[in-house]
C-alpha cells in the first residue's frame, strides 16, 4: 500500500509500482575473424617446467625478464629554476621602467607647477602695474550717464 504524499513530500521521488519493470538482455557480439595468425609459427617459445622444493612441477612458457626502460639524462638545471631565474628577471626590468616611468612623471608635474607660477608672477604684475599705474595723464576717461528713452529716441 502506498503512503498518500503529503504537500511536505513534494521534494521526494514519487514511488513507483515494480510491476511494469522491463528486463533488456544484452545481445552477444559476433566472433571477429582474424585474417592472419597472431603469432609466427617458429616464434612459439619452448615450454619450460620448473620443479618446486615441495615438489610440485609447475609448467609453462619461459619470459624474459622485463628490461627496464632507459634513464632519461636530467638537465644540469631544472626548468623550474630557470622559469623562476627568467621571472625573476623580468620583475626587475619592469620595476626599473616602472620607476623612470614614476621619475619622469614628477619631474614633468614640477616643471609643469614651476611654469604656471612664473605666468601667475608675470601676468599678476602686468595686471598690478595696469591698476595701480601712474596717475598722471596717459589714462582714458569715460564719463558714463543715464541714458533716456522717450517714445524710441536715445537722449
Amino acid at each position: 500500500m502506498k503512503k498518500p504524499i503529503t504537500p511536505y513530500d513534494w521534494h521526494r521521488p514519487a514511488v513507483r509500482d515494480t510491476a511494469a519493470v522491463e528486463i533488456h538482455h544484452p545481445a552477444p557480439l559476433a566472433p571477429v575473424q582474424h585474417t592472419a595468425p597472431l603469432m609466427q609459427p617458429g616464434a612459439v617459445p619452448s615450454v619450460a617446467s620448473v620443479v618446486l622444493p615441495d615438489g610440485r612441477v609447475v609448467t609453462g612458457y619461459a619470459i624474459s625478464p622485463a628490461q627496464p626502460e632507459p634513464l632519461v639524462a636530467k638537465p644540469a638545471v631544472s626548468r623550474t629554476a630557470v622559469n623562476v631565474a627568467l621571472g625573476g628577471v623580468g620583475f626587475l626590468a619592469v620595476c626599473g621602467g616602472l620607476l623612470l616611468l614614476t621619475s619622469f612623471i614628477a619631474a614633468l608635474t614640477a616643471f609643469i607647477t614651476q611654469l604656471i607660477t612664473l605666468a601667475a608672477v608675470i601676468f599678476g604684475g602686468w595686471i598690478a602695474v595696469q591698476i595701480l599705474g601712474h596717475g598722471s595723464g596717459g589714462g582714458n576717461t569715460f564719463h558714463v550717464r543715464k541714458a533716456v528713452f522717450k517714445r524710441n529716441h536715445f537722449n
